[in-house]
């Protein structure tokens, strides 16, 4: 029989987030790979999945999360990880990673999942999805993420501001990932595009440091690295004036 990869969509942070059927896969798995920075210590999504698992049942594999230039040391830890989670496909039949957020957008486990099916072919890959953080920030903060035939669209800003500037100035809701570091360009952004009226922002979503905040707010000091933000567009017409 096929051994088995299942990514699982752990979450902003909030533990109660995690799907029953993500916490069936974890279960259900004989080990879980949780993702770990070089430094070594304990993140958000190891820290969820000790809700509902055993410490023996947890693996930490090291990954560069936090390595943004070096692009050579990133992939040779991706290699890395990559063939560990693969040696313990050998071991056991079933294998669960865990990742916060959803495990299809901006997550570890699409380029875990590139580096295993090439070194087992025949291991089985599935993804469980999870809530992002924008759903949970609009939930938090009673933001309305999309109405009538509004498009959405998600930047992240780790390269820049420069693509979320280009998306404020277009129609519908703009959600930005990972905006902490610019969080200066970022607010001159929604001030030139004026979107900063409606815009909201939050980071540590679910857990004891958590942050929601109106945009307006935005001084131009660092967040931490994973803040997101929700700049909806001007709504007019009343109910259904978006149809």
């Amino acid at each position: 029989m096929s051994s088995r990869l299942v990514g699982v969509g752990m979450g902003p942070g909030d533990p109660e987030l995690v799907t029953v059927k993500g916490v069936g896969a974890l279960r259900a798995a004989e080990v879980v790979v949780v993702p770990v920075m070089d430094t070594g210590e304990r993140g958000r999504a190891e820290a969820t999945v000790a809700h509902y698992v055993a410490p023996e049942k947890i693996v930490r594999v090291v990954f560069a999360l936090n390595e943004r230039t070096d692009r050579a040391r990133r992939e040779a830890a991706w290699d890395a990880a990559g063939a560990r989670v693969a040696a313990l496909l050998t071991e056991h039949r079933s294998v669960a990673f865990a990742t916060i957020g959803d495990p299809n957008v901006y997550s570890t486990f699409t380029y875990l999942a590139q580096t295993v099916a090439e070194l087992v072919p025949d291991a089985v890959i599935e993804t469980v999805p999870g809530i992002t953080a924008m759903q949970d920030l609009a939930a938090r903060s009673g933001a309305v993420l999309t109405e009538g035939t509004e498009p959405l669209t998600l930047v992240p800003v780790t390269a820049g501001a420069a693509a979320l500037k280009e998306a404020l100035a277009g129609p519908g809701t703009v959600v930005a990932y990972k905006f902490g570091r610019q969080a200066a360009e970022v607010a001159e952004a929604l001030r030139e595009t004026g979107r900063i009226d409606d815009a909201v922002w939050g980071s540590a979503l679910g857990l004891a440091e958590e942050s929601v905040r109106p945009a307006a707010e935005l001084d131009g000091a660092p967040l931490p690295y994973l803040s997101t933000l929700i700049a909806p567009p001007r709504r007019e017409g009343g109910r259904g004036g978006k149809l």
